[in-house]
């Protein structure tokens, strides 16, 4: 039986036992949900040429997932949610040899606060979604194009996620991922956190994350030493009625606290360095435009190293709902890189190949 037949196998038989669950207890609730996506890409600028293709996710990436509570009594639920990613343009998982690779996580929920322990989001990654961009990391306007969103940035595993209670418009979370490296517990390891507020027209937050690259030694290889990777995100949105505003202002130092998007030296000659001092700015819009919204950024990296592989960017988007659940969307971005910096036009799923990209698609959740 291949990878696929079992993944589908195991796919429906969790189903199968969480309907059969629902339906014994009237306390416990079960949802399966998810987001159908994909979309023609066109890519120019790279060494490759042009590439022009199907792509599954270049607003949001497809996938199928589960999510439940159970009510414990005195005020505790259980929850759970565990959700796989898929290519719809060629039906495969979209990570080999995995099942659940997006989320995984189970936890408890009272008036305290919940938390969670499995794979999750973390708070950066989050803060960019839902507060400072105005593609929500999707389509070729995304900030993924310069803003350092991809990896362990965005979730991570063996993570014990605490968020408090909404209290007069304040939140918080933390979380902590464990390296689990034998014999070292700091190797490996990532924790961050995040500090919101949001009051009527206003969203404000700020969240940080400090990554650990170390690698103990063991049979055969050598053990890595680096300075940890930290980002540093302030994002603020304002609601005017006829549009909503947004901003956003990173730092990233350290080791692997910028990793290129496309790391494969998508443009020849020399190969370009990652960041390790630098910052990035957006400055974004939405608004409605015949029944229909607008979406635009302009993004700014700063590299402060030596090398000066400073790069801008713009995008430009408009989704259009068809009904409740589908939409379709377009979106164009291009970048400019300096001194032989590597920024690629990317979307939801994929990193890019070249500095201009065009997008066209239909999203459908359910």
């Amino acid at each position: 039986m291949t990878h696929h037949r079992i993944t589908f196998a195991v796919l429906t038989a969790l189903s199968s036992s969480m309907i059969l669950a629902t339906s014994a207890s009237a306390q416990s609730n079960v949802t399966v949900y998810g987001i159908v996506d994909a979309g023609l890409v066109i890519e120019n600028g790279g060494s490759a040429g042009r590439v022009t293709k199907l792509t599954s996710g270049a607003a949001s990436a497809s996938r199928i997932g589960f999510k439940g509570t159970e009510d414990l009594g005195g005020g505790v639920a259980a929850l759970f949610t565990l959700e796989t990613g898929v290519k719809i343009d060629t039906g495969e998982l979209d990570a080999a040899n995995t099942i659940f690779n997006r989320q995984a996580f189970v936890g408890l929920k009272s008036s305290t606060g919940t938390i969670t322990m499995g794979r999750q989001y973390t708070p950066y990654h989050m803060t960019l979604v839902n507060v400072a961009d105005p593609f929500g990391t999707g389509m070729a306007g995304t900030s993924k194009n310069l803003f350092p969103d991809s990896g362990a940035n965005v979730r991570s595993s063996n993570t014990l996620l605490y968020a408090s209670p909404v209290l007069s418009g304040f939140s918080a979370e933390v979380a902590y991922s464990f390296g689990e490296q034998a014999g070292n517990s700091a190797a490996g390891r990532q924790f961050g956190a995040a500090l919101g507020y949001a009051a009527g027209p206003l969203s404000v937050r700020l969240a940080y994350n400090n990554k650990n690259s170390d690698v103990v030694a063991s049979s055969g290889v050598a053990a890595v030493s680096k300075d940890n990777g930290t980002n540093t995100l302030l994002a603020v949105n304002y609601d005017l009625g006829v549009a909503k505003l947004f901003f956003a202002y990173g730092v990233d130092k350290g080791f692997n606290s910028a990793p290129l998007g496309n790391s494969n030296n998508p443009y020849g000659g020399v190969k370009p360095t990652a960041s390790i001092d630098g910052n990035e700015i957006l400055l974004g819009i939405s608004t409605p435009l015949a029944g229909g919204t607008i979406l635009a950024s302009v993004m700014r990296k700063d590299d402060k190293t030596s090398l000066n592989q400073d790069a801008n960017s713009w995008g430009i988007g408009y989704t259009y709902p068809l009904s409740k659940r589908t939409s379709w969307y377009a979106a164009y971005a291009s970048i400019d890189n300096k001194n032989g910096a590597g920024y690629t036009v990317a979307n939801n799923t994929e990193s890019g190949s070249g500095n201009r990209a065009i997008n066209l698609g239909v999203r459908h959740s359910f």
